[in-house]
C-alpha cells in the first residue's frame, strides 16, 4: 500500500492557551487561526498524563525541597562573618524567610486561579505590565531555569564525590550522565517523571522530618563525629550584626525560594480541575518547605552548630539529631540523590513556559508543539542540550555556577508581585486593598532580595547574567519581528482571494521500472493533467547500460507517461532534477509544476540505515532552487513481502 507522507514525528499538537477569540496553531514557519475553545481543556483521555497533586509535588518541587540542603546553610556562612553572635541572628532570618515564603506561595495561588494557563510571573507581567516587561520577566526565568538544571546536577554529583573520592576526575562525565537520565525521563511525559521522582521525594521529606523531630526531643548533640577534626569557619572575633549583614544573610537563605514559581508556570500538566490541583501543590509545597526550613533553624541553634569546612550544616544536623549510624547515611543519601533530580523542576516548568512563548511568537514554533504524552519535547531538549553545554564548560564544579542562581527567579518574583497589584486595583475584588498591600510587600522584600544577590555576587559571575537578561528579550523580539514579517508575507489575518484552477503538471524522478514507479505514476496522473518522468543519466562507461535498459524496459512497459533524460556531467542527482523544473517554469509560467518524489518505507527502522536516501537529496535541491510543490509518496514494504 502507498500513502503521501505527513511531517515526520509522532502526533503533535499546540500548547493549551487562553480561552476567548481565536488563538493562532504553531505550524511551519507562520500560524493557522484556531478556535481558542479546541484547546483549554485537555481531553479526559489525555488525563493520565498529567499530574495529580502528589505527582505534582514530585515533579515540579524537587528544586525547592533540595533548597533546604543549601538554605540554611548560606545563612550561616553569611553570619559566621560576625561570629557567634552573629549565628544567634539564623532564627529570626529564617522566619523572614519563611514570612516570604508564606506570601509568594499565596501570590502564586491567585496567579494559578487568575491564569490558569500557565506562565506564571510572564503571564502577569504581559497582562498588567506590558510587553517589554514580559520578556524581561520570561528571560529571567529561563535563565534561571537553564541555571537550576546545571546547579541542581553537579551539586548532587559533588555530594556523590564527596562520599567517593575516587569518582572526582570523573564528574563531568557523571554530570551529563545524570542529566541524560532525566531528559529520557522527561521525554516519556511530566507524569512518568513524577512516578519515577515519587520515591526519592518521599524518602527525602520523611527523612528531613524525623531528623527535626529527633533533634527537637533532645537536649544535646548525639554525635558530632561528622565536624570533629574539620576547621571552623567562624570569624574569631565577634563583630556587631549590621543591617547589611542580616540583609546579605536574608537575600543568601532566599535561593532557598527557587522553584517556588514552578507550580504556577506548569498548570497546563495538571488533571481536570487543573488550577485547583495546582494550588493545592502550591499549598502543599509551602508548608513543607516552611517546616524544614523553620525547623532546621531551630536545631542550628539548639545544637549551637558552627559551620565547618568540608561539612555541609544538614550532615552537622543529621549526626547531632539522629547520631553516627545508618539513619545519618539514609539522610545524606536521600540529599544526594533529591539534589541531583531536583533539575526536574525545570524540565516540569520550561517547557511549558516555552510553548506559551511560542504561542506568542517571541520562540520557534515548534516549541509549542506537544508530542502524544503531552510532552513539549523540543523544550525538554532544548534546556538539556543547554544544560549540558554549562556542565561541561563548568567542568562541573558546582562553585562556578552557584553565583549565577537565583537571581533570575527574584526578578520574576518582583515583576510577579507588581502585576498582581496591578491585577486587584483593577479588578477592585472583594478585599482587594488587603491583596495588594500583600503582594506590594511581596514585591518589595523581592526586589531588595534581587538587587542585594545581584551586588554581592557581581564580580562572581552575576555580571553573566546581567548581559545575558537583555540580550535574550533582545532576541525574543527578533523572533516576533521575524514572525511579523512572515505574517505579513503571507497575509495572516486578511480575506485571501478566492481559490482558482490552473493548469498543472506533476515531474516524477525514476531511477528503475518497479511497483514503486508504478505507484508514483498511480498517483501522479491522479494529481495533474500532465505527468512527465524524469531520470538523471550520466556519460560514464558503468553507468551506460543501466540507462540503456531503463529506456528499454520503459518502451516495452509503455505507461503513457513521457521519460525525459537529464543528462549531467557530474555525480549530481538534485541539481539536474531542479534545472529541469526551473526550465518548466519559466516556459509554462501559468502552470502549477508539483515535483512526486517516490520512496520505499521499511517494515522495520533499522532497514532505514539501507537506503540510499536520493528522496531527499532530491527533495532539497528543488526546495532550494525552485518554487514548486514537493509530495513525497511513500511506498510501504510489508513484513512477509506483502505490500
Amino acid at each position: 500500500m502507498s500513502m503521501v507522507s505527513q511531517p515526520d514525528g509522532r502526533p503533535e499538537e499546540p500548547p493549551d492557551t487562553a480561552g476567548g477569540g481565536v488563538t493562532t496553531r504553531p505550524y511551519g514557519s507562520a500560524t493557522a487561526p484556531i478556535p481558542a475553545s479546541a484547546s483549554p481543556a485537555a481531553p479526559a483521555a489525555d488525563d493520565r498524563h498529567r499530574l495529580t497533586t502528589l505527582q505534582g509535588l514530585a515533579a515540579l518541587s524537587l528544586d525547592a525541597m533540595a533548597s533546604v540542603a543549601y538554605g540554611p546553610e548560606s545563612i550561616v556562612l553569611v553570619l559566621a562573618a560576625a561570629g557567634a553572635h552573629g549565628l544567634g541572628f539564623t532564627l529570626p532570618v529564617t522566619l523572614a524567610i519563611a514570612a516570604l515564603l508564606a506570601v509568594l506561595v499565596a501570590s502564586y495561588r491567585q496567579v494559578i486561579a487568575a491564569y490558569p494557563h500557565g506562565g506564571g510571573s510572564y503571564a502577569v507581567a504581559k497582562a498588567h505590565l506590558g510587553r517589554r516587561a514580559a520578556l524581561v520577566a520570561a528571560a529571567s526565568l529561563l535563565l534561571d531555569y537553564v541555571l537550576n538544571v546545571a546547579v541542581s546536577v553537579t551539586a548532587g554529583v559533588a555530594a556523590l564525590t564527596s562520599a567517593f573520592p575516587a569518582l572526582y576526575d570523573d564528574r563531568t562525565a557523571i554530570c551529563l550522565a545524570v542529566l541524560l537520565l532525566i531528559t529520557g525521563i522527561n521525554l516519556r511525559g511530566i507524569v512518568d517523571s513524577a512516578k519515577a521522582f515519587l520515591l526519592p521525594t518521599a524518602v527525602f521529606v520523611t527523612a528531613v522530618l524525623t531528623m527535626i523531630v529527633a533533634g527537637l526531643v533532645r537536649d544535646a548533640p548525639a554525635s558530632t563525629v561528622t565536624a570533629d577534626g574539620h576547621p571552623s569557619a567562624l570569624a574569631p572575633n565577634a563583630t556587631a550584626v549590621g543591617a547589611l549583614l542580616l540583609l546579605k544573610a536574608f537575600a543568601s537563605g532566599c535561593s532557598a525560594l527557587t522553584g517556588v514559581e514552578a507550580v504556577a508556570n506548569a498548570v497546563p500538566s495538571f488533571r481536570a480541575p487543573a488550577a485547583r490541583r495546582a494550588q493545592r501543590t502550591e499549598v502543599a509545597l509551602g508548608a513543607l518547605l516552611g517546616v524544614m526550613l523553620i525547623g532546621l533553624s531551630v536545631l542550628i541553634g539548639r545544637f549551637h552548630l558552627q559551620p565547618v569546612e568540608g561539612v555541609t550544616v544538614l550532615a552537622q544536623l543529621a549526626d547531632a539529631s539522629l547520631g553516627h549510624n545508618a539513619a545519618f547515611y539514609v539522610v545524606q543519601f536521600a540529599t544526594m540523590v533529591l539534589l541531583a533530580l531536583a533539575a526536574n523542576t525545570s524540565f516540569g516548568g520550561l517547557p511549558v513556559l516555552m510553548g506559551l512563548l511560542a504561542r506568542d511568537h517571541y520562540l520557534p514554533h515548534v516549541f509549542g508543539l506537544k508530542a502524544d504524552r503531552q510532552v513539549h519535547r523540543h523544550g525538554v531538549l532544548a534546556l538539556a542540550a543547554v544544560a549540558a553545554a554549562l556542565l561541561a564548560v563548568s567542568g562541573g564544579d558546582v562553585n562556578t555556577l552557584v553565583p549565577l542562581f537565583a537571581i533570575g527567579v527574584f526578578v520574576g518574583f518582583t515583576l510577579c508581585q507588581i502585576g498582581m497589584v496591578r491585577h486587584w486595583r483593577l479588578g477592585r475584588s472583594p478585599g482587594w486593598r488587603g491583596k495588594a498591600l500583600l503582594n506590594g510587600f511581596g514585591a518589595l522584600l523581592t526586589g531588595v532580595c534581587a538587587l542585594v544577590v545581584t551586588a554581592t555576587k557581581f564580580t562572581e559571575g552575576a555580571w553573566l547574567l546581567v548581559i545575558a537578561l537583555p540580550l535574550l528579550v533582545l532576541a525574543f523580539e527578533a523572533v516576533h519581528r521575524a514572525y511579523a514579517r512572515i505574517g505579513e508575507r503571507l497575509g495572516l489575518g486578511r480575506i485571501p482571494e478566492a481559490p482558482h484552477r490552473a493548469p498543472s503538471l506533476v515531474v516524477v524522478p525514476v531511477s528503475h521500472l518497479s511497483r514503486l514507479t508504478c505507484e508514483a505514476l498511480n498517483a501522479a496522473v491522479s494529481l495533474g493533467d500532465e505527468v512527465v518522468a524524469v531520470t538523471v543519466t550520466h556519460d560514464a562507461p558503468e553507468d551506460r547500460p543501466a540507462a540503456e535498459a531503463l529506456r528499454r524496459d520503459w518502451e516495452l512497459w509503455n505507461p503513457g507517461v513521457e521519460l525525459l533524460e537529464l543528462p549531467s556531467a557530474t555525480r549530481s542527482l538534485g541539481r539536474p532534477i531542479a534545472a529541469c523544473v526551473t526550465g518548466l517554469t519559466a516556459r509554462r509560467p501559468a502552470t502549477r509544476i508539483t515535483v512526486l518524489i517516490p520512496e520505499a518505507e521499511p517494515a522495520h527502522r533499522w532497514q532505514r540505515l539501507l537506503q540510499n536516501r536520493r528522496g531527499a537529496v532530491v527533495a532539497r535541491a528543488v526546495r532550494r532552487d525552485t518554487d514548486a510543490v514537493i509530495c513525497r509518496l511513500r511506498f510501504r514494504l510489508e513484513q512477509g513481502g506483502r505490500s
